[in-house]
């Protein structure tokens, strides 16, 4: 069976999420974006468990869906995909996973790292808060901080229960990851010693694509696995997965295991220059450079003379044994994406948050169905024929790699241009004359 799944969001508990990260608007998200399995996001919290046993009831073995399909009165619906599933096909599986902040001292240095668990069962998420809440505050943030070395984190978690996944996450970003230039590792086994065998995926984060990650051999053997890590419903999906495996938490997690292209088809991406830590820079300086640039000056603010931001492009290059374009023999595919609200707000010249845009989204997903059928696979004539002449022209230069952008930096995300300004309005008007 295909399967779309971003295993790894927040919930409403972790800090600068929205409020409406809870289990209804992510089950209604998950059908308008195209997803079949999404991540709980912040097992660890005890409201947000709480709300997961109450909400939740077992669906195929290890994953979750709601209790009962109902509306959300707060929002109108009637623009939902309609494809011609029942109710209960439509319905999003939910897989239970948390990310944990690892702040920890190693080998004479601060080490920050956060990690991704998966898990097949309540049971297991139970001894897992058990044990970590002896170590650390889990009630603070759905993201909890731990003083725990992420190697100790793996054997508590292996150790409970052999089925869970230990991944990182966004192994390049500077302040926070495995691979981080501020406070990461250099290699994995630095990081997890002798549990290195068990950590069979990493994840690239929305500032690097598999294709960077192809330059390290040490990661030949290892799933590059893709997710949103949103804090909003409508990010869910920004990146994600495709799966060819049975419908399941161990089908899924076999799948990653196997790194096998019959299995684990695809990966949906950011274009990684749209990423916050793509380049080099000071945003307070508004110095964004390329890593050749960055070199030349030493890694200092030429502005400030303070150390740079180093981005994932710049650490990538430093831990790189092959050169750019070099790729190991096996890989999985895959594809840069923009959401599709932000194609529409570009193809119109307005902000995503605009009515315009919102209308416009609404139609699409009602007349054409969800938000990945439309972006991957239906043609470009078809959403012509549905009256978006611009945003179909957007959809297919962006599945071409047709853009311009300004790569992101020291947390500002990088700023993407589909059209030119004068280029808007141009396909409305020669569709108008047919």
């Amino acid at each position: 069976m295909k399967i779309i799944a971003d295993l790894h969001i927040h919930s409403k508990y972790s800090r600068a999420t929205a409020r409406d990260m809870d289990i209804d608007h992510l089950n209604k998200w998950a059908k308008i974006k195209g997803i079949k399995v999404l991540g709980t996001g912040d097992f660890t919290h005890h409201l947000w468990l709480k709300e997961l046993q109450t909400k939740l009831e077992p669906a195929e073995p290890g994953l979750f869906k709601l209790k009962r399909i109902k509306k959300i009165s707060t929002l109108n619906n009637d623009w939902l995909p309609k494809n011609g599933q029942s109710p209960e096909d439509k319905s999003a599986r939910f897989l239970l996973s948390s990310e944990i902040s690892c702040i920890y001292s190693k080998n004479n240095r601060t080490r920050k790292i956060h990690i991704i668990v998966l898990a097949p069962d309540f049971k297991t998420v139970e001894k897992i808060n058990a044990r970590l809440g002896w170590i650390g505050n889990l009630k603070a943030d759905g993201r909890p901080i731990l003083g725990l070395d992420a190697k100790e984190l793996a054997k508590i978690v292996l150790g409970i229960n052999k089925e869970c996944m230990v991944i990182p996450g966004h192994i390049w970003t500077p302040w926070f990851s495995l691979f981080g230039a501020n406070s990461g590792f250099d290699t994995i086994e630095e990081c997890f010693e002798e549990l290195t065998r068990y950590i069979y995926a990493v994840e690239t984060g929305l500032s690097s694509t598999p294709a960077m990650n192809w330059r390290l051999s040490a990661l030949d053997q290892i799933a590059l696995i893709s997710n949103s890590d949103c804090h909003s419903p409508s990010k869910i999906g920004r990146e994600a997965n495709i799966f060819d495996t049975a419908l399941s938490y161990q089908g899924i997690v076999d799948a990653i295991k196997s790194n096998d292209p019959e299995k684990f088809l695809s990966t949906v991406e950011f274009f990684a220059e749209e990423g916050r830590y793509h380049y080099d820079g000071h945003r307070k300086c508004d110095v964004n450079i390329t890593p050749k640039q960055a070199k030349k000056v030493k890694n200092i603010c030429p502005k400030c003379k303070k150390p740079l931001t180093i981005g994932t492009l710049h650490r990538v290059d430093d831990l790189a044994d092959r050169k750019e374009n070099k790729k190991p023999a096996k890989v999985i595919p895959y594809q840069c994406m923009i959401p599709l609200a932000e194609i529409i707000a570009d193809a119109k010249g307005v902000g995503t948050g605009t009515k315009t845009v919102m209308n416009e989204y609404k139609n699409l997903i009602k007349n054409l169905g969800n938000e990945f059928e439309i972006l991957m696979n239906l043609s470009i004539g078809r959403i012509r024929q549905s009256g978006s002449i611009d945003v179909a022209e957007g959809i297919d230069r962006v599945r071409k790699g047709k853009v311009d952008i300004i790569p992101g930096y020291d947390g500002e995300y990088g700023r993407i241009k589909i059209f030119k300004d004068e280029e808007r309005g141009k396909f409305s008007k020669q569709a108008s004359l047919f």
